[in-house]
């Protein structure tokens, strides 16, 4: 499902366009990177007026944001994805972001305070930026022509596990409910990855994909709640989906 929101704020003139790149030599410019500070901060000042979660900074949202960005300004005129380039949840994903659902704001402006107050007067950006649903963001921001242009992405973060780590997280909450937990997972783990079959003896099987490992799906619970297992195997394989950036578990547990 793409949960990105794309919105154009402005497009630039033809002669704008068709004018000479000019990136900063040796990294960004000092009022390069306050302007990146600034529409962080600006960022913030407005989600706390409205009750919405503080952001923190992702550097590799950051990474992702900077590439696009500098393509931007090579373009001339703005948008979310030029020819040959990722979209969005996949430049993200190549430069190491993990998350579940992801935005996007671009601008080109004078200076931070406008592009930011062009932003919270524009509906698909003020959403964006004003979500509640996010709460990291990586900004970039390259100086061209006179002109900033800025990109900044917002995101809902996602933890990166280990598929051991899935395993004992998902073992923690059975566990609170009474079930012991096989010390063998090698049976679960290829069922995770498969889409059928059941080990031999096994009672109950269940197979679940998802991002929200903080609680057992509702049939397994109410399994776990009938008092008719005594044991658990519980195993975790590679997600699967046709957009492998945004972060998921799989998760196999079989009941005895």
């Amino acid at each position: 499902m793409d949960m990105t929101r794309f919105v154009k704020l402005w497009i630039l003139t033809a002669a704008l366009a068709a004018s000479s790149l000019a990136f900063a030599q040796g990294g960004a410019l000092p009022n390069v990177m306050t302007a990146n500070q600034q529409i962080m901060g600006l960022a913030n000042e407005a989600r706390a007026e409205v009750g919405a979660g503080r952001l923190e900074w992702d550097p590799a949202l950051a990474a992702a944001a900077l590439y696009h960005c500098r393509l931007m300004a090579a373009q001339g005129p703005i948008g979310h994805r030029y020819q040959g380039e990722a979209d969005l949840a996949g430049r993200a994903g190549q430069a190491g972001a993990h998350f579940d659902l992801i935005e996007e704001n671009v601008a080109v402006g004078p200076s931070a305070a406008v592009i930011h107050d062009e932003w919270m007067h524009s509906p698909g950006h003020r959403s964006n930026l004003l979500s509640p649903d996010v709460n990291r963001i990586g900004v970039a921001v390259v100086q061209s022509r006179g002109v900033l242009y800025a990109v900044a992405d917002y995101s809902r973060g996602v933890q990166s596990l280990t598929a051991s780590q899935v395993e004992a997280q998902v073992a923690g909450l059975i566990k609170e409910r009474g079930v012991s937990i096989a010390t063998d997972a090698s049976q679960a783990r290829r069922a995770c990855g498969v889409d059928s079959g059941a080990p031999e003896g096994a009672a109950f099987i269940m197979r679940w994909q998802g991002t929200d490992l903080a609680r057992l799906p509702k049939p397994l619970e109410d399994r776990l709640a009938s008092g008719q297992y005594q044991r658990a195997a519980v195993g975790s394989c590679a997600a699967r989906g046709e957009d492998g950036a945004f972060t998921a578990y799989r998760v196999a547990v079989v009941l005895y």
